[in-house]
């Protein structure tokens, strides 16, 4: 992690805000690729919360780094603080930038689909597709056209479809024009990447094509308790806690890269499960499922679970 002043924040609409965060002296900022996040350390009174959100800001710009918050009402948290106690020249701890959507340089055209606030991960990468030159074509989902006052940094090529106003995507059209070679993005909520992720498989896309980002909060649920064999201890995982929360909060070691189900670094080894996992990430593959959690958001019910902590 890395100490940053937060230096502006400037509110997009009634929920979206921009924050930008700059070194304390003035230093420059390590480079990043476009669809790159950075993990944003909270502490929110005794809770100490930590958020991925995506740069948005241009990736050749070492002055400062840019993300994009919505506020959720009803999340976990992190947003609220964000927008009601995050204040400019606050010291921030910022995590190194990872990138897990990246682009595929390879590619003859990129397709990028967003929906609402998975726009964001999309306006670090349309700088990159510009210096490139590269040919692209983004499609932008939103609910009403107000939602578009937040974000005055997108092309005038974007192809807006605004479901208020009865223009949703055909994605059966969109996705069957592409040349061969084309690679698909897609960042929005979970029903909108599997819908567009499953019409692309029906046309016959490869796999290989296929990215989508979605960063998951953790999911609330009943108290669970969780054995660490290696550490030898029993931990009570609690309603709004995710389990790897818990290890840290105990001391015990997890690496995590996104906190959010997607990038595969806290998978753990199931040893003994006295109960039912729900398994809430896109990581594991229905067969690993069996002998292995993530623990960043996936919860247990039953009498105790056994992991390899």
């Amino acid at each position: 992690m890395q100490t940053l002043k937060l230096t502006r924040k400037e509110p997009l609409s009634p929920r979206i805000t921009r924050f930008r965060f700059e070194h304390p002296e003035g230093a420059p900022l390590p480079v990043f690729s476009g669809g790159a996040h950075v993990m944003v350390e909270m502490q929110d009174g005794p809770v100490l919360r930590r958020n991925a959100y995506s740069l948005i800001s241009d990736p050749l710009d070492c002055s400062g780094y840019e993300i994009a918050v919505q506020r959720e009402d009803h999340g976990r948290g992190g947003s609220l603080f964000m927008h009601r106690d995050a204040q400019p020249g606050m010291l921030m701890q910022i995590g190194p930038a990872v990138n897990l959507f990246s682009l595929n340089l390879a590619a003859r055209k990129h397709l990028l689909i967003a929906g609402g606030v998975g726009i964001t991960p999309f306006l670090a990468q349309l700088p990159e597709l510009a210096r490139l030159g590269a040919a692209y074509e983004l499609h932008y989902a939103v609910r009403a056209r107000d939602e578009l006052a937040a974000l005055p940094m997108l092309p005038d090529t974007t192809r807006l479809h605004v479901s208020g106003e009865g223009s949703r995507m055909d994605l059966d059209a969109i996705l069957s024009a592409q040349p061969l070679g084309t690679h698909l993005y897609v960042c929005g909520s979970a029903r909108m990447i599997e819908t567009v992720l499953d019409t692309a498989a029906a046309l016959g896309w490869p796999g290989d094509t296929l990215h989508a980002e979605e960063f998951l909060a953790p999911a609330p649920g009943e108290p669970f308790e969780v054995a660490c064999a290696r550490s030898n201890r029993t931990l009570t995982v609690g309603p709004h806690q995710s389990m790897l929360e818990a290890l840290e909060a105990a001391g015990i070691d997890a690496p995590w890269l996104c906190r959010g189900g997607a990038c595969g670094q806290c998978e753990t080894d199931v040893l003994s499960c006295d109960g039912t996992i729900d398994h809430h990430d896109h990581w594991l593959e229905p067969e690993e499922r069996k002998r292995k959690i993530m623990p960043c958001v996936s919860r247990f019910r039953g009498r105790l679970l056994t992991i390899d902590r």
